[in-house]
């Protein structure tokens, strides 16, 4: 059986994914190793798994620094310029020790160092995708943050969208300096681009999300492997039902669900608090999932409720629809739910997720600066009274229950391994 390791930071929709193959991994017999920061080491410690930290040191749960790196229009940059550039000499020693030994490594979209590491190793190397949108096809093309008119272009040729994105390239080509200088000190060609069309493995790369969500693109790299969404949601860790939840989910009508996921949910504003009186407007049922070491939003009662987290497979296929802020990780939690979405983007992958939600017909999208309770009213009033979301939600989570993510990632994995 083989060594492998799995790498990857940011939330836990980065790292839920590959814990969900490590679980595979590990049942088929292969030793796991998870490479990733040091705020999760006891979370994976309870897994049973070997951790190797990696840099740089970053809190999962630093509020000041998440809000930056959730920003509808700069999060991006601030992630690539503030979070990895400057520590790459840093990651680079940290997944070297990780893969002492080892027969492969997977790694997630901002391990920038990886392909260097192969290079000068030859591990075997297997890349991840884990939302459409980084795959950067011009056959389907994504909606980048602060992008939204993008949506209103997509019919366009294939030419047009070649040239936009190849505007949108050189407009930061500058960022890159510290990459090619990484590159020189390692004695390797600094002509690489880590970040758009050269960061994907030639050995094999895993497109980890639904047919239903996102269809092959003729432009996708050739070695894509597009297995399915691959879900982990901390029950095996510290993800437990809290006291009284299931109760609640019992003894009445499916609630409406309000999430931010595990790092929208430092900056909540006041969407906790507008989202009860919603529901008390509407006269549903609902559950609020605040997040940890937030305090309980206003407006809960007996038929409104809250809760710091739930575990999502256990919570959302319970619910009428599911308000979030279209994560990949939830978004896939709530198309496996079969249930409708109103989908509130912050940054990242978040917008384009959500048209594609809005584009297969299982919900809508609601801007983040003018989410109200009159608003979310009005938007979740029209969700619940037209059957056609509920009725595609739940012909898409037929697709997705066929597809057993994790299971066929990991095949592909020990093909590459072979």
């Amino acid at each position: 059986m083989a060594k492998i390791v799995l790498s990857t930071m940011g939330s836990l929709g980065d790292l839920h994914p590959m814990i969900a193959l490590g679980l595979e991994l590990r049942a088929r017999g292969h030793s796991v190793v998870i490479n990733s920061w040091e705020g999760y080491a006891e979370k994976i410690g309870l897994l049973g798994f070997n951790f190797v930290p990696l840099r740089p040191t970053i809190d999962p749960d630093d509020r000041e620094f998440i809000k930056k790196a959730m920003d509808g229009r700069e999060g991006s940059a601030t992630v690539i310029r503030e979070m990895v550039l400057p520590y790459l000499d840093e990651m680079y020693e940290d997944l070297k020790a990780a893969c002492v030994g080892a027969d492969a490594m997977v790694t997630g979209e901002l391990l920038y160092v990886a392909k260097s590491l192969h290079e000068l190793t030859g591990i075997k190397w297997i890349t991840t995708t884990l939302s459409p949108l980084t795959l950067f096809s011009f056959h389907d093309p994504g909606i980048y943050p602060g992008a939204s008119f993008m949506e209103y272009l997509r019919p366009l040729p294939v030419g047009f969208h070649k040239a936009f994105f190849k505007l949108a390239r050189l407009s930061i080509r500058n960022w890159f300096e510290p990459y090619k200088v990484f590159r020189r000190r390692l004695g390797l060609d600094p002509d690489h681009d880590p970040v758009f069309f050269g960061k994907f493995s030639e050995q094999c790369h895993l497109a980890m999300f639904s047919r239903a969500f996102a269809a092959p693109q003729p432009d996708w790299p050739q070695q894509t492997v597009q297995t399915g969404f691959c879900f982990y949601d901390g029950q095996e860790d510290e993800g437990k039902m809290p006291d009284g939840l299931q109760e609640f989910l019992d003894r009445g009508e499916a609630p409406i669900v309000f999430t931010l996921g595990s790092a929208a949910v430092m900056d909540a504003r006041n969407f906790f608090d507008e989202s009860a009186k919603a529901a008390a407007k509407l006269g549903r049922r609902a559950v609020l999932l605040y997040g940890r070491d937030n305090d309980p939003p206003k407006g809960l009662t007996d038929e409104v409720v809250g809760y710091e987290y739930a575990p999502f497979s256990r919570v959302f296929p319970r619910a009428a629809c599911v308000v979030h802020q279209g994560g990949v990780g939830t978004t896939g939690q709530v198309l496996r739910a079969g249930v409708p979405h109103l989908i509130m983007p912050y940054g990242h992958d978040q917008l384009d997720n959500a048209m594609r939600c809005r584009r297969i017909g299982v919900g809508e999208v609601i801007n983040r600066d003018s989410y109200s309770a009159d608003r979310a009213e009005n938007m979740l009033g029209e969700i619940l009274s037209n059957p056609k979301y509920a009725k595609n939600a739940a012909e898409k989570c037929a697709v997705i229950e066929s597809e057993r993510g994790a299971e066929a990632a990991c095949d592909a994995i020990e093909k590459t391994l072979q």
